[in-house]
């Protein structure tokens, strides 16, 4: 898959991985595990998208165990698991999430986390282009009183917003020169789905509900319809290419990176001491 106006940047061939669904730890380690690959020579840049089962709240790297009320996440049938990266909280369900994974020397990723930010949502943005939805980048973090435990509550800079409600919410972890950008796109459903998740009390939880239907929005209602995983993937993986000056050559995770994910998985993201840490 290649560009067809490259912009100011050199040309690159990255990796695309349509992945299978799997639990949150799997995820998160898979993310990581591509990430420690690629530092090691072993894995190009990649371009991951993926979905969730069974549902799962994930919470940013420091976020407070007790945002989340676990005994309502394991009634529910969710999991819980912590990112590598920061931000607040996001139940993963009826959602694309994509992943980014490159070299911080790489011109589109240069600079501060926020000016990274910048770049690579340019790829988000053509893709929703494609799609006929009116996304702009959000200018201005959040505000302290912003600062609640919902990820989709507001917008950071350079997040994707349409008519000022946020539509994808992103996150980035940098490590040892290397750039792990990962974020979520709802496709359909109730994103007040959330505060059943979260250790609020039922007063609390009933104000949250329209707060956060009033900030946030799905895909399906940007566009009016839902539209399928497979074709989001298609048309983001496009817009990436045409924004980053990319070639993406589809492929698989190599029994390396399945190895690194595995032990990532059973020593980090599924074991107790990573999810409860403060």
């Amino acid at each position: 898959m290649e560009n067809q106006q490259p912009p100011s940047y050199p040309p690159a061939t990255w990796r695309l991985i349509l992945d299978r669904e799997a639990g949150g730890a799997t995820n998160m380690a898979v993310d990581e595990a591509i990430l420690i690959a690629m530092l090691e020579g072993a894995s190009p840049p990649t371009l991951r998208f993926y979905a969730w089962s069974p549902p799962c709240l994930s919470l940013g790297r420091n976020q407070p165990l007790a945002d989340a009320d676990l005994a309502a996440c394991r009634a529910a049938g969710v999991d819980v698991v912590r990112r590598p990266t920061g931000g607040r909280a996001i139940l993963h369900t009826d959602e694309l999430t994509y992943s980014l994974t490159l070299l911080q020397v790489d011109p589109r990723a240069t600079g501060d986390v926020v000016e990274g930010y910048r770049r690579l949502s340019e790829g988000l943005l053509a893709g929703l282009r494609l799609l006929e939805v009116e996304a702009v980048q959000a200018v201005g973090r959040k505000s302290a009183t912003d600062a609640g435990p919902v990820c989709f509550e507001a917008p950071s800079n350079y997040e994707i917003t349409v008519a000022g409600r946020k539509l994808i919410g992103s996150a980035q972890w940098r490590s040892k020169g290397s750039v792990l950008q990962h974020g979520s796109l709802p496709l359909q459903g109730d994103l007040a789905r959330i505060v059943d998740c979260l250790a609020l009390s039922d007063a609390q939880r009933e104000v949250q509900r329209p707060h956060i239907r009033g900030r946030a929005i799905t895909l399906e209602e940007a566009k009016g319809r839902i539209v399928p995983f497979a074709q989001v993937a298609e048309v983001l993986a496009e817009g990436f290419a045409q924004a980053l000056n990319l070639t993406l050559l589809p492929g698989e995770l190599s029994a390396h990176e399945r190895a690194l994910a595995a032990e990532l998985r059973r020593s980090r993201y599924a074991a107790p001491g990573w999810t409860t840490r403060t």
